[in-house]
């Protein structure tokens, strides 16, 4: 079996890693694999429990997904150094890890939907800019 991990930041502020986690459940609804969120620091699971849970679950592949807009510091040190540590620890579990959303045609999408709907009133997060 597959298992994908959404693997995200994560916030001290419980309520910011509420979207993180209802993006796992979309995904698993939508691609029919289990799926996980995980975080790196400041909310739990963190991505050695998320691969626990689904390894228990039977998954023998794990892909994780990183849930970051850019290839910064932690998608070029912090993660392949977790994975490489949870691939000692579970050596008959195959970890792989995608691309970051970067560059991603969908997002260019995304980011014109969210101009249009504040260009036409729509406003943002607390549209502060004065």
């Amino acid at each position: 079996m597959t298992a994908i991990i959404l693997f995200a930041h994560g916030s001290s502020v419980a309520e910011a890693n509420e979207p993180v986690r209802a993006a796992a459940a979309e995904l698993a609804r939508r691609g029919g694999f289990p799926v996980e969120a995980a975080f790196l620091e400041l909310a739990a699971p963190d991505l050695r429990q998320a691969v626990e849970q689904v390894v228990a679950r039977g998954a023998r592949r794990v892909l994780v997904v990183p849930y970051f807009l850019t290839l910064g510091i932690h998608l070029r040190r912090d993660l392949p150094r977790i994975a490489a540590e949870i691939s000692r620890i579970y050596k008959n579990v195959r970890i792989e890890v995608s691309e970051p959303l970067e560059g991603h045609p969908a997002l260019i999408e995304a980011l014109l939907d969210r101009a249009r709907k504040t260009l036409n009133g729509g406003g943002g997060p607390e549209s502060a800019a004065g």
